[in-house]
């Protein structure tokens, strides 16, 4: 998988000496999370995996070099469970999302290591982390973090900004910069869970009523966006903005300390 990720920053590829040697209580280490599902007839599977890695490594690049700041190698599959039935898509159970976090926090915990982030780039994975961060702050007394994505988009059409969250135009735009040869612009297809100003308070999603879905309850093609106003150059003006973003966020989780002292 192409990557991003500076080689110093990256633990897969320190030795163990190098890793006893962080200190245990400032190191902040990112545990990508991400899924290997549908994405329309334009773009790869791995779109989450690859996007996750372009954002967190670019962030990191822009942090201080001395700040103790390490991306674990990440977790490719997700909850994908609502992309199910569009071949290729391998999803996880919420059991073996759940218990696979679960074993790696454990691992960090038991070297010692103090501090834990989730840095997630798919939507079928917010509400189980935000669980698991809970659980691992009760269970091991970590400090653990949630990072979801890098943020909004600037310039979007109402209609996007609001429900083009698969495949639309920001997706396609950061890999038409990334990885161009993966994304195929001849095979763009259209479609909206929802339409902006529609009446009613039921909504997909981030509401105070929401209704459960399915892709193909919506999106024969599996996109939900419009990929067709995507340019690489929008691609990298986002990637430079976002991963921005997530380096000030990671900077002030490395420097987070508890309000509260028992």
């Amino acid at each position: 998988m192409k990557t991003w990720i500076p080689p110093e920053r990256f633990l897969p590829y320190l030795t163990w000496r190098q890793v006893d040697a962080l200190p245990r209580d400032r190191t902040l280490m990112v545990l990508p999370t991400a899924a290997i599902e549908q994405h329309g007839h334009h773009l790869p599977l791995a779109t989450d995996t690859l996007l996750n890695n372009l954002l967190l490594g670019h962030a990191l690049q822009k942090l201080p070099k001395d700040m103790p700041v390490y991306a674990l190698a990440p977790v490719c599959y997700g909850k994908s469970n609502e992309h199910v039935g569009y071949p290729g898509t391998l999803s996880l159970t919420r059991e073996t999302f759940i218990g696979v976090l679960h074993d790696l926090a454990a691992s960090l915990h038991a070297a010692g290591f103090k501090k834990l982030v989730f840095f997630n780039s798919h939507g079928g994975n917010h509400s189980l982390l935000d669980v698991m961060a809970r659980d691992l702050r009760e269970e091991f007394g970590m400090r653990t973090f949630c990072l979801f994505g890098g943020g909004p988009a600037t310039g979007l059409c109402a209609q996007e900004a609001a429900y083009g969250f698969h495949a639309g135009e920001v997706e396609t735009s950061l890999l038409l910069a990334a990885t161009p040869e993966l994304v195929h612009p001849d095979q763009y297809t259209v479609n909206y869970i929802a339409q902006v100003g529609a009446p009613g308070v039921l909504k997909p999603e981030f509401a105070g009523a929401t209704f459960a879905w399915l892709t193909r309850d919506i999106a024969p093609s599996g996109v939900m966006g419009d990929p067709n106003p995507s340019t690489a150059e929008k691609g990298w003006k986002w990637c430079d903005e976002m991963s921005s973003r997530i380096a000030a966020a990671l900077a002030e989780m490395a420097a987070y300390e508890n309000l509260m002292k028992v």
